[in-house]
C-alpha cells in the first residue's frame, strides 16, 4: 500500500533531505511538499478524502501566525479535520521550543540538529 506523506518546510533542502530519509523507511511512498503553513493546508484540503498518512512540518516559516511559529499553527489546523485523526503528525524544526510546543499539541517531535546526525531518529517516532 502507498504510504502518503507531506513535507511542511520553507527550506527545499530540508524538503529534500526529510524524502531521502523516507525513502529509506518506507519502499512505497507518494511525497508531497509545501513551502509554507497555508501552502501546506491547502494541501491538507485537497487530499481531505484521502488523507495523508504522515506530515512532517517544520516551526519556523511564515511570519503571519505569531505569536505563535506557522508550524503550530498549521498542527492545530489539521488537529481539527476530522479525516486527519490517524495521520502521523512529527514537527522537525531547530526551534529551541520545540519540545514543549509538540507536547502540548500531542505530537512527536525530531530536534532539527537531531535529525541531521542521527537519521534514525525518524524511526523512533515512525515505527
Amino acid at each position: 500500500m502507498m504510504t502518503k506523506i507531506l513535507i511542511v518546510d520553507d527550506i527545499k533542502a530540508w524538503q529534500d533531505y526529510h524524502k531521502q530519509v523516507l525513502k529509506n523507511i518506507y519502499n512505497n511512498a507518494e511525497f508531497y511538499t509545501a513551502d509554507c503553513a497555508k501552502d501546506g493546508y491547502q494541501k491538507l484540503l485537497e487530499h481531505n478524502n484521502s488523507p495523508f498518512d504522515i506530515i512532517i512540518t517544520d516551526l519556523q516559516m511564515e511570519l503571519d501566525f505569531e505569536p505563535k511559529h506557522a508550524g503550530e499553527w498549521f498542527v492545530e489546523q489539521i488537529k481539527e479535520l476530522k479525516n486527519y485523526y490517524r495521520t502521523k503528525i512529527i514537527i522537525i524544526s531547530g526551534t529551541s521550543s520545540i519540545r514543549p510546543i509538540a507536547e502540548n499539541l500531542n505530537v512527536d517531535c525530531i530536534p532539527k540538529s537531531t535529525a541531521v546526525n542521527f537519521p534514525e531518529a525518524y524511526d523512533s517516532v515512525l515505527l
